[in-house]
């Protein structure tokens, strides 16, 4: 039989993912795999435990949030763990899963795990620190880290809406110098995500229509900070409607991009706190995992 590790955060979303683990873990044992059911005790429980027997396995399975992909993702990186991921996700937005073409039906992706193989898709490397899909910073950015558990737990992602309408009054101007190839860009932005996904918050992403995730790149989008109400307006909801407009915003693709901040910055990474910094250099990692992903 070959071994797998089934990471659970028990925590992850509205908490459903718990009625279906006695079916998903009865199928992962007809399909000949030893399973050992780990659920995470805190944040970083997922890193740690992939960093410490992660090697020992044919397949790493987490069912959870894209925080809890991500630091399984954080713990082959570290270790280098190269043992194939399956992602059951079980979170309140899932981007990432939407990205892979997941279902969200937990008995439905644990299927697709014991039926397909595993493909190499890129990550990030963020000051040295992996990320999985986003790296972003300035306004709503901080919505999805900000938002109590609770909260996500009883609204599901209407409390990113309301978490982000809360914020639209503090909305802060970012002067920044990016430099991505032979190009360099200085403006003062309202938004900005270096991406590889389809979508971000459960929001559309403008970058959706150019992203790949396995082709070496990253999709940048800079939103320019407005100077008027009106297109304060019409910034925000082109954003919010995944919708490119050349008049507000900056699009690009780029492998390595530096961010340059006169003041400290905060940014997030796949959801949770980045850290604040006030240089950037975020760089993809072509192939450097593997995910079952079809």
């Amino acid at each position: 039989m070959k071994n797998l590790l089934f990471i659970v955060n028990p925590s992850a979303g509205r908490k459903h993912i718990k009625g279906k683990l006695f079916d998903i873990v009865d199928l992962f044992v007809k399909a000949d795999y030893n399973v050992r059911v780990y659920p995470t005790q805190a944040k970083q429980d997922a890193t740690r435990i992939v960093c410490e027997e992660g090697w020992l396995y044919d397949l790493i399975v987490c069912a959870g949030g894209d925080g809890t992909l991500d630091e399984v993702v954080a713990g082959c990186m570290k270790c280098g763990c190269d043992t194939p991921i399956g992602y059951i996700p079980s979170g309140t937005t899932n981007d990432f899963a939407r990205s892979l073409g997941i279902p969200k039906d937990p008995m439905r992706a644990a299927n697709r795990i014991v039926k397909y193989q595993p493909q190499p898709i890129d990550i990030g490397s963020f000051n040295g620190d992996c990320f999985v899909y986003v790296a972003a910073f300035g306004a709503f950015s901080a919505v999805s880290y900000s938002t109590p558990q609770e909260y996500k737990n009883h609204l599901g992602h209407m409390a990113y809406i309301l978490e982000g309408i809360r914020s639209v009054p503090s909305l802060t101007s970012y002067h920044m110098k990016v430099e991505y190839d032979d190009n360099v860009i200085e403006d003062d932005f309202l938004i900005g995500m270096i991406t590889n996904s389809l979508t971000v918050g459960g929001f559309p992403n403008p970058n959706s229509k150019i992203a790949q995730l396995d082709d070496g790149m990253f999709e940048a989008l800079l939103v320019k900070y407005p100077t008027n109400p009106i297109d304060l307006q019409a910034t925000v909801t082109a954003y919010l409607m995944g919708e490119f407009n050349p008049e507000y915003m900056y699009q690009f693709k780029a492998r390595k991009i530096s961010v340059d901040s006169p003041e400290t910055v905060a940014w997030t990474l796949d959801g949770e706190f980045g850290g604040n910094v006030t240089y950037a250099e975020v760089q993809n990692m072509q192939h450097a995992i593997q995910i079952i992903k079809k």
